[in-house]
C-alpha cells in the first residue's frame, strides 16, 4: 500500500506509516470527518498532534531479539563511552587521545575545504563547522528518512561528543600547547594555523577561552544525555515489540 500522506510504499497490513507516522485508522477518521463538515468547521488534526511523537519514537512493527541485543550491546558502550568523556577533565583532553577524535578529524578538515570560499575566518570556523555538521546530516537521515530512530539517537550522542573534542582545543586557544596535524603546535606555528586561536583573537574573545571551552563541554554533557535517555526509552520499546 501507499501512505495517504507521503505516499511511501509499505506493507498493506501496517498500523502506522513507516516514514512520516501517521496512524491510518485516525487518518482516515479524520478525512472522512472532513467531508461531512459543514463549509467553515474546524476539524482538529488528531494526526498532527501525534507526528512529532511517532517521529521521535516510531518502533519498527517486527523486533527481533538479535538486532535488539545488539542495540542494547551498543548502548551499554554509549553509556561507558558517555561517562568518561562527561567526568574527564578539559585538561587532560581525553577527547584528543580517544579513537573518536581519529573519526571527527577527517570532518573537521574537510570542513575547512568546504568552506573555504567563503572568507579565512569561516574557512577556521570550518572545520569545527565539518565535524558538527557530519553527525547532524546522519541524523537527520536516519530519523527523517529511513526511520531508524535508534540510529538517530546514536547520531545525537556522536553529535554531542563533537563538543567534548571541541573544549580542548578551543582551550588551548592562549597557551598553544596541544599538537597540531604537521607536528606543529599553537605558539610556534603561524598565526592562523590553530584555528581556535585565530578565531578568539580576531572576535576579541581571547581571554575567555576557558570559558568557551567549559560552555561546549556543558552542551555536550546535555545533548549526550538526552540521547542516552531517549535511546533507552526506544530500546524498552522495541522490547515490548518482540
Amino acid at each position: 500500500m501507499l501512505c495517504p500522506k507521503c505516499q511511501y510504499q509499505q506493507h498493506d497490513r501496517n498500523q502506522e506509516c513507516l516514514r512520516c507516522g501517521i496512524i491510518f485508522a485516525k487518518y482516515y477518521q479524520r478525512q472522512q470527518q472532513q467531508s461531512a463538515a459543514s463549509p467553515g468547521e474546524i476539524v482538529t488534526d488528531d494526526c498532527s498532534q501525534n507526528s512529532i511523537w511517532h517521529l521521535l519514537f516510531f518502533t519498527p512493527p517486527h523486533v527481533n531479539y538479535i538486532s535488539l541485543s545488539g542495540r542494547v550491546l551498543l548502548y551499554i558502550v554509549l553509556i561507558i563511552l558517555g561517562m568518561k568523556f562527561i567526568f574527564a577533565s578539559i585538561e587532560s583532553n581525553y577527547a584528543g587521545h580517544s579513537f573518536m577524535h581519529l573519526i571527527n578529524l577527517p570532518f573537521h578538515e574537510a570542513g575547512h575545504l568546504l568552506f573555504r570560499p567563503f572568507g579565512s575566518f569561516v574557512t577556521s570556523l570550518g572545520g569545527s563547522l565539518g565535524q558538527l555538521l557530519m553527525p547532524l546530516i546522519c541524523f537527520g537521515v536516519l530519523l527523517l528518512q529511513t526511520r531508524d530512530t535508534f540510529g538517530a539517537s546514536v547520531a545525537l550522542w556522536w553529535f554531542g561528543q563533537n563538543f567534548f573534542d571541541l573544549a580542548p582545543y578551543i582551550n588551548d586557544a592562549r597557551a598553544g600547547v596541544l599538537p597540531l596535524l604537521g607536528g606543529n603546535v599553537g605558539h610556534s606555528a603561524p598565526y592562523g594555523f590553530h584555528d581556535w586561536e585565530y578565531l578568539l583573537t580576531e572576535s576579541g574573545l581571547l581571554a575567555y577561552d576557558h570559558v568557551i571551552a567549559q560552555m561546549s563541554v556543558v552542551v555536550g554533557t546535555g545533548i549526550m544525555l538526552i540521547s542516552l535517555l531517549w535511546g533507552g526509552v526506544l530500546l524498552f520499546r522495541q522490547y515490548k515489540e518482540c
